[in-house]
């Protein structure tokens, strides 16, 4: 929701194996479960919300608030909570001429979140023009020249820049959220950009980093494909391929799903064989800490979308996985009802962005 760059110069200024709870019922939590942490996060996002309506103006304004405020509404916080009409007043100030929403930068992210938000909040179409524009907006950052050029199709933190998996798969889900439809052409030319991050050799990814795929990595997804060109990145395996990672490879498995892949797609087939065997309530496959809460709130909603219950992992062992990943985030809340990552990279260490995180992830874990 950030970017890399901007969350560590705001961290400097601002001074595991897979874990299985193999169960004999797939209940997921109770209603009371689930209500009393939220309750308790809501305590405390109402002692951390700024003047202003916002949460952390260092950095990832309006798209935090926007994120805490979806994230609310969707564990049944009303629109009328006293810190939810006063972020949503935040962000209704943030929405720009052209359409946008947001302050300084990062533009195709806030207004994605911000996007999501108000499709939340509109109740007899009171945000319909906000949200029409907005999805104007953000599909006129998407980058949509040559179809064979790496770019095509994907969108970057500002727009027509690098683009890469993250940005992308905020810009599918809000773009669908809003109404647009499965087969638009911009999600039609997402799904492009989508593929070529897999690391999965087929007719969709033509891309060098595909043919040198180490069997731990096959099916999952990277990050940003370009990396494959950078002999320094870190994220190059010795053999020139890249290494997945479990966020963007839910981030990669949700956008098909959510565009309507069928599950018989052999890009949505090797993305399920890759989360079977890395499957985590404990950590970011191929990160470890690295961005975890980021990590639980796309793992949530890939999984949702999935509708596999129990999801059976590559050992055969049977996960209720909304229980489990429910349990994790109740015994990792504070005791001020935050959440916060002890890695401290992308943020994730300020309680209000890991807080926001976990609620949009717990919002996932009622049983359908």
């Amino acid at each position: 929701m950030f970017t890399r760059r901007d969350w560590m110069k705001t961290a400097a200024v601002s001074g595991v194996a897979v874990s299985a709870f193999p169960r004999r019922s797939w209940a997921a939590p109770s209603a009371d479960d689930l209500k009393g942490v939220v309750d308790k996060a809501l305590a405390f996002l109402k002692g951390a919300q700024q003047a202003g309506g916002d949460f952390f103006p260092k950095a990832g304004e309006p798209g935090l608030t926007a994120l805490i405020v979806a994230a609310l509404l969707r564990n049944g916080v009303p629109a009328d909570n006293a810190v939810v009409a006063k972020s949503v007043a935040y962000l209704e100030k943030n929405v720009q001429k052209d359409g946008g929403v947001y302050q300084k930068g990062q533009a195709n992210y806030m207004t994605n979140l911000a996007l999501m938000t108000f499709k939340e909040l509109n109740t007899g179409g009171k945000y319909d023009k906000i949200i029409d524009s907005g999805v104007k907006f953000v599909k006129g950052l998407q980058n949509d020249g040559d179809p064979k050029s790496l770019e095509h199709g994907g969108v970057g933190y500002d727009g027509k820049g690098r683009p890469d998996l993250s940005n992308t798969h905020f810009m599918v889900e809000a773009l669908l959220a809003a109404g647009v439809n499965k087969d638009d052409p911009s999600i039609k030319k997402a799904l492009v950009f989508v593929s070529r991050t897999q690391n999965l050799k087929s007719e969709f990814n033509d891309q060098p980093f595909a043919t040198k795929t180490a069997d731990e990595d096959a099916g999952g997804f990277v990050y940003n494909p370009a990396d494959q060109d950078d002999e320094k990145s870190k994220k190059r395996t010795a053999a020139g391929g890249l290494r997945s990672e479990g966020a963007m490879t839910y981030a990669g498995l949700k956008s098909f799903l959510y565009a309507g892949v069928g599950k018989d797609d052999p890009r949505v087939k090797a993305a399920i064989g890759w989360v079977r065997k890395h499957y985590s309530v404990t950590e970011n496959p191929g990160l470890k800490d690295s961005g975890l809460f980021y990590y639980y709130s796309t793992f949530a909603k890939a999984m949702d979308a999935l509708g596999e219950e129990p999801f059976v992992d590559a050992k055969g062992e049977k996960h209720d996985w909304r229980q489990e990943l429910f349990d994790q985030l109740k015994k990792t809340q504070k005791a001020d009802g935050s959440w916060a990552n002890a890695n401290p990279a992308f943020l994730e260490g300020v309680p209000v962005l890991a807080t926001a995180f976990a609620l949009m992830a717990i919002s996932y874990c009622k049983k359908k």
